[in-house]
């Protein structure tokens, strides 16, 4: 029931958030939206920062994780990037409140924890980076920037958060394929037939 309740909490705060930004959503506004005391709010949840921790160090985790299987599995790196590509877009779709938080609002995270975070976000790109350096090294990719390439696919990929709605036209895995294909067009090197 704890559990429960701290999740409904967090769900609550996360869409507040998305809706009004970081700083203009307070407790006392996750509680009136549960139509409950502030003050019992604190039985739960510590303050509007952890949250804020929370959401973004639980998404970071599965974005890691997500990305580090791919990366143990053999298999081309067009695969990779497909793989990797699905999983990222299914995460941010999974709880659009918490991709948003995720995206927008860890700048408001304190030291030192916004030093932990950013050096995730780094491991991440740097998952991203190796696929493209492995596709360079098969020959399949052209010779890139590692950096900017890895970069431009995760702008690419965060950017649906704007525009995706559960509703649409297009779910998780053919946005995932549309914008695979996309950015494949971009990368894969033109085959020479002799």
């Amino acid at each position: 029931m704890q559990n429960q309740r701290k999740t409904q909490i967090k769900a609550i705060a996360q869409k507040l958030i998305r809706a009004n930004g970081y700083h203009a959503t307070g407790m006392r506004d996750v509680a009136k939206a549960l139509g409950i005391e502030a003050p019992s709010l604190y039985n739960h949840i510590e303050s509007k920062h952890a949250i804020l921790e929370e959401t973004c160090f639980e998404l970071a985790d599965k974005f890691i994780t997500a990305l580090a299987e791919v990366n143990d599995i053999y298999f081309n790196a067009e695969e990779k990037l497909r793989t990797a590509i699905y999983n990222h877009i299914n995460i941010l779709t999974e709880n659009l409140d918490a991709a948003y938080v995720f995206i927008h609002e860890w700048k408001n995270l304190t030291e030192p924890k916004q030093q932990e975070f950013m050096l995730l976000r780094d491991e991440y790109e740097a998952g991203f980076r190796e696929i493209i350096s492995t596709g360079i090294s098969e020959g399949v990719f052209k010779e890139s920037d590692k950096k900017f390439a890895a970069l431009t696919i995760l702008s690419s990929l965060n950017w649906i958060i704007e525009w995706y709605k559960p509703s649409g036209s297009m779910s998780p895995k053919e946005i995932a394929a549309k914008l695979s294909d996309f950015i494949l067009s971009g990368l894969t090197k033109e085959k020479v037939y002799t």
